[in-house]
């Protein structure tokens, strides 16, 4: 009776050192994990229109028109306007204004985007079959690796409000630079460190591009060279869904 009691009190001891052990080793939780689910709002009343906060841009909002990677105007997209947030319509006024005195416009491909437009970009890469723009924006990928490689995501960073997608006017020639790709490629010819068989004048113009954002408060994608982000976005943890129209900052 006295050995099977010792026994038991080994076997339970052990046991008891096994939990210990796997609890010492479970991964704790990452900060993606943790994180608490990101808040979705209908308010504009922090938003304001670039046409009107930064009247010395070009706008050419691509996801208005059909010339975009899928094929169609995009949802959400009610007139070929450009919204953002107070802070980052302040900031891009700045990079406007540095630009300018380097002999360049900004031109604006996007800038806020809602999240039924990024809901429209999902269920258009559900559809497998629909390859309309596959020349023009993808042609080295297959569609159904969007979502693997990143390209096509639930949320985007445009729906904070505090994120643009654009470009260099040479106010010169009367034309965008050449960046030696286009806006909204697929693959690797859009990384912005990407040199490949780029020329040393493309290389320059998208360095300068960087430069200025940079040098007025944005940050940038190492995946896309027209994509910056408001280093001190105000809304870092909420995606907005309202429609991109004037109406939306003019009701506010």
């Amino acid at each position: 009776m006295f050995k099977a009691i010792i026994k038991l009190t080994a076997l339970l001891a052990a046991a008891a050192a096994l939990s210990s052990c796997a609890a010492a080793t479970l991964p704790a939780p990452s900060a993606e994990t943790a994180q608490t689910e990101s808040a979705v709002s209908t308010d504009a009343s922090d938003f304001v229109s670039l046409a009107e906060a930064v009247p010395d841009v070009i706008l050419e909002i691509r996801y208005y028109s059909t010339y975009n990677f899928v094929g169609d105007r995009i949802d959400g997209y009610e007139e070929p306007c450009a919204l953002m947030t107070k802070e980052a319509a302040a900031a891009l006024k700045e990079a406007a204004s540095d630009a300018e005195s380097k002999g360049y416009m900004l031109k604006i491909y996007d800038a806020y985007r809602p999240q039924t437009a990024v809901n429209n970009f999902i269920e258009w890469a559900e559809d497998v079959d629909d390859t309309r723009m596959k020349e023009y924006f993808y042609p080295e990928l297959d569609k159904s690796v969007l979502f693997d490689q990143g390209y096509i995501a639930d949320k985007s960073g445009h729906s904070r409000g505090s994120t643009v997608d654009l470009t260099l006017f040479d106010m010169d020639t009367g034309k965008e630079l050449d960046m030696g790709g286009t806006f909204d490629y697929f693959g690797e010819l859009s990384h912005p460190d990407y040199t490949g068989e780029l020329t040393q004048e493309q290389i320059q113009n998208r360095n300068a591009l960087r430069d200025i954002m940079l040098e007025n408060g944005f940050k940038p994608l190492d995946t896309e060279w027209w994509h910056f982000t408001l280093a001190d976005e105000p809304y870092p943890d909420t995606y907005f869904d309202f429609p991109v129209s004037d109406e939306s900052v003019e009701a506010e």
